[in-house]
This record gives structure tokens, sequence and C-alpha cells, in this order.
């Protein structure tokens, strides 16, 4: 190689490192707070004043050409995913940039410079990345295909985080501190005193997961309780525990679609925990009419699932990462709505109560114990995998701690004529068993009027 020839590689490449620092400065020249960027030639760029909050560096210099060139987020998402992009030091800071690059307004000249500028950074990189995993398959409409791309990644990744129990869904938090462990336990115990389960009873636990409700209902209340889920992995870990836990005679756990559920009056008791977010709204009508068709009448149903602050599910960067990477078909709505569809179903509400705190609470704990295993997740599953977790749910928790999404517990009862089967208030969900066996709280009862 000449002199020369060595000459003007070094001038392209200080020319790209000029280019890129400018495209850069221009981007952020708004942002409020500080952080640094690391390119792939090595060179460092400082934004804003002040201590910086993270490192964002910028391995291959594509990942910046696409951020400029289609002005999305999630392209940035997907850099971080494959290795293109790293991010060191606070990531809930780092995620703040999605909400400063949706905001960011820039005339058209400018944008079109910016534009012209990034398409001549040619494709430089720091090292050799690994070759990505392909996206998955937003066009999936199988629901065996949907739940088993979310739920069985594998059983000993979510152990790495999940609690004891192996609850994928809010845990109940009766202060901010309380462990994870103890608050999972709570929501368990909770969700059996909303239904005001009793020995005897036969309840249904729609998208049972990997068994906890189902088997803490029947060793706790009593119940004879039937698991429904779609997810082989979860069924296989719930059907052992079931045996674990010696709840052979109570608990039975089946792989099957809640399309499929016989239509006759069975149970007493119905519970959906975390299972309608993947339903998909058009579906709402159906899946709320069968589980009516299955509950006896004056029998109760508890839907607790997450909803969203705008109605319907529309074209956003949140909508738009979940069902690429996360959930291939789910779809929130408000709660108004679900409530409706419910009332539409022949339901009768009793009692809404939003627990939007305590999922940011679960979610924050859930991302401590992951960052915590990130090493052993990475050996599991692969490192975009982990990464696409990890992201996914501390974007959830600031959604949850921001207010843009919500969750929500509806207690309903299918209609029978007269007094509804529920007490007058809700003491009896908070005082303990020893206090409800007294004479007087049995008085509480308005089937007693």
């Amino acid at each position: 190689m000449t002199a020369q020839v060595m000459h003007n590689r070094h001038k392209q490449k200080r020319e790209s490192t000029n280019t890129a620092h400018l495209i850069l400065r221009r981007i952020f020249k708004g942002y409020e707070g500080a952080f640094t960027i690391k390119l792939w030639d090595h060179t460092v760029l400082q934004i804003g004043d002040g201590v910086s909050a993270f490192t964002l560096t910028f391995h291959a210099s594509h990942a910046l050409r696409d951020l400029v060139l289609f002005h999305d987020p999630i392209r940035l998402a997907e850099a971080y995913f494959d290795g293109a992009v790293e991010v060191a030091g606070d990531f809930n800071a780092a995620m703040g940039l999605r909400y400063y690059l949706e905001d960011l307004k820039l005339p058209f000249q400018e944008k079109l410079l910016l534009v012209f500028r990034a398409l001549s950074l040619g494709n430089q990189k720091s090292k050799p990345r690994k070759k990505a995993r392909k996206p998955a398959n937003t066009m999936r409409q199988n629901d065996i295909e949907s739940i088993a791309f979310h739920y069985d990644v594998s059983n000993e990744f979510y152990k790495l985080w999940l609690d004891d129990h192996m609850v994928y869904s809010c845990a109940y938090f009766e202060i901010p501190e309380q462990d994870l462990e103890a608050a999972q336990r709570s929501k368990l115990d909770y969700i059996c005193r909303k239904l005001r389960l009793q020995k005897g009873e036969s309840y249904l636990d729609i998208g049972c997961g990997w068994g906890a409700l189902a088997c803490w209902a029947a060793k706790h209340y009593g119940v004879r309780a039937h698991g429904i889920t779609l997810s082989r992995n979860q069924f296989e870990y719930a059907s052992e525990e079931v045996k674990r836990q010696g709840l052979e005679g109570q608990v039975t756990i089946e792989m099957r679609n809640y399309r499929d559920l016989l239509r006759e009056a069975t149970y007493d008791k119905v519970s959906s925990i975390g299972m309608f977010e993947h339903v998909g709204l058009k579906y709402l009508p159906e899946y709320f009419s069968i589980v009516h068709q299955v509950l006896k009448p004056g029998g109760l149903f508890l839907n607790h699932g997450i909803t969203s602050a705008e109605p319907d599910w529309g074209h956003s960067t949140s909508t738009q990462f979940i069902n690429r990477h996360v959930f291939p078909d789910g779809e929130l709505d408000i709660v108004s709505n679900i409530q409706r569809r419910m009332e539409d179903a022949k339901f009768e509400i009793f009692d809404v109560e939003g627990l939007r705190p305590h999922y940011a609470f679960t979610l924050r704990h859930w991302v401590n114990r992951l960052d915590a295993k990130s090493e052993e997740a990475i050996r599991l599953v692969g490192e975009r995998t982990y990464r696409i977790w990890r992201l996914y749910m501390t974007g959830s928790a600031l959604q949850f701690e921001q207010g843009a999404t919500g969750i929500y517990q509806i207690l309903a009862e299918r209609k029978v004529d007269g007094m509804p089967h529920l007490p007058l208030t809700r003491r009896d969900l908070y005082v303990s068993k020893k206090q409800l066996n007294n004479k007087e709280n049995h008085h509480d009862n308005w089937s007693n009027l």
C-alpha cells in the first residue's frame, strides 16, 4: 500500500469522524442532561454539561446512519440488540433518549442536510460483530406460536429473575420496600380473597403460567383448580409443580386454548391474570363471552391485566416495539373500554382496582435481578435475547412510573336475579382469616339481607 493511499484513507476516516460529530451535535443540541458518545474509531463526544449519566457507544457507522435516515428510536434499540450500539452507565437515563428523539423537530432543510451527511458515513466498524438473529415474525396469527414466542424462551431464564413461585405478573406490595417473594405471595392470596374462594369450589385459571396461582388456591383455599396454558414449557413445569406439592387430586393443568373450553357453566370462579392482553382487541367480545359461558350463574370472574392510556392499539414506538420483539399479537386498550366489553358480555362489575405503582415496583425488581444474573442469562438465551428483555422491562417500568401504561383488577359476576353473593364492604380483603371467622363478620353479606 503506497503512502498516498494510506494518506487518503486516513483523510477519509477523519472526514467521516468530523461528519459524525456534526450530526450528533445537531441531533442532541437541545438535550437536557449529559452523556458521552464513543464512535467506532474510538473518538469521544460529550453531550451537555456536567457529569455524564451514561455512555453510548456506536460500534458501527450504519447504526448512526439509520438513526438519521429513519428517525426511529426502535432502530437504535435494534442496533443495541445486535451489538452495534452499547450502553454503559445509567440504563434508565439512556432510555430517555427515546422520548427526546420522538419529540425532536428539525426544519426540513436541516433534516435534508443531516440525511446527506449520514449517507456519506460509509460502513465503518470498530470490530467484527456477531451475526444477529433474524427478528421474530411479527405477522404470526396462531395463538400457540405467539405464546411460545414469549413464554417458551427458557424456564431456566425466567427462574433467574422471577420469584420462587415463578409468578410472571404484577406483584402486590404492602410497602415499597417489601421483597419480591413476599409481594408475590401477597398477590396470590389477594386474588384468592377477591374471588372469595371457598373449599370445594371449582376454579378455572385461564393462562395459568407456571401454575403458582392454581396451586396456591388449592393448597390454601381448598378449591378444585384447573389451569390452562398454551405454553409447552409452562405446562410441563406446572404439571411437575402440582406433583411436587402433592396436589394431584386438586389441581389439573392442561394445554388448551380458551376457545376450546367446553361451553358449559362448570366453574364457580374464574381468573384471567395477565392473559387478556394476548387476545387481541377484536377478539375480546368472544373471549369474555366464553368466560361468561363457562362460569356458573352468580360466579365471580377476576380479570387482571395491563391497559394503555390511549384508546385502541394505535401506531406508536411502544406498540411497534412490543409487537415486533415481545408480544407478537399483544394489544392493549383503556380500562373503560375493557369494562364496556365485559358488560356487553353480560357481566356485572363490582370492583375495579388500579395497581399501576405495584407493577412499576415489580418491574424494577425483575430488571435488577436480571442484571445481577446477566452472564448466566446470556449463556442460557444469548446476548440478543437478554438485551431485548433488559430494554423491554426497563422501558415498561418507565411507562408504569410515568402513567403511560396501567394495570387493573376487575371483579365481575355472571348476573343473577336478586342480590349478589358478595360482602357489603371490602373488609374481608384486608383482615386475617382468624378475624373472618368471628361471627360478626359473617353478617356482612348481601345475601343475608
